[in-house]
């Protein structure tokens, strides 16, 4: 039997304007104990719904994001949860922004046996290369697939003897 406590409502809204756009973000804790779930350490669950406006176009956008967490509302409130939360983007575009943009690890297919883990070998020696020749993103030309350079079509050593 699960048991839930403390207020249901507990939110907090978080508003700015900022990199050309209008943000609202709502964040909803809820404490939560014993839900015999794969979870046994979560104490509280958390909803963050973001509102974006983009200033120039008007677009809007909404995204959810859930979290549970085994910190306890007297250590962690929803602002704090929210915060939190958002400081995880940081972390995201610092950390992975080379992988998810110029190796594309997100769109990879590779998904058997140890290829997952040679292809983040191989990532993780190019990128401490390219850093280590002071670097901090890939040159563009790392961001486009290899294209041939036109010209024969067949290597000078492998050519037929005439």
């Amino acid at each position: 039997m699960a048991n839930i406590e403390g207020p249901l409502n507990d939110v907090r809204a978080n508003r700015e304007v900022s990199h050309g756009r209008k943000e609202t973000r709502v964040t909803r804790a809820l404490t939560v104990t014993d839900l015999g779930l794969d979870f046994p350490h979560a104490v509280q669950a958390v909803r963050v719904l973001r509102h974006r406006t983009d200033l120039k176009t008007g677009s809007v956008s909404r995204q959810t994001i859930y979290a549970i967490t085994d910190l306890p509302s007297q250590q962690a409130s929803p602002q704090r949860l929210g915060q939190l939360a958002r400081s995880q983007w940081a972390i995201e575009n610092r950390l992975h922004f080379v992988r998810d943009t110029a190796f594309r690890e997100d769109a990879s297919k590779i998904r058997t046996g140890h290829g997952p883990e040679n292809m983040a070998t191989l990532r993780n020696l190019a990128i401490n290369t390219l850093r280590q020749h002071g670097h901090r993103r890939p040159p563009p030309r790392l961001l486009r697939p290899f294209q041939p350079t036109a010209g024969p079509t067949e290597h000078p050593l492998t050519r037929p003897s005439t």
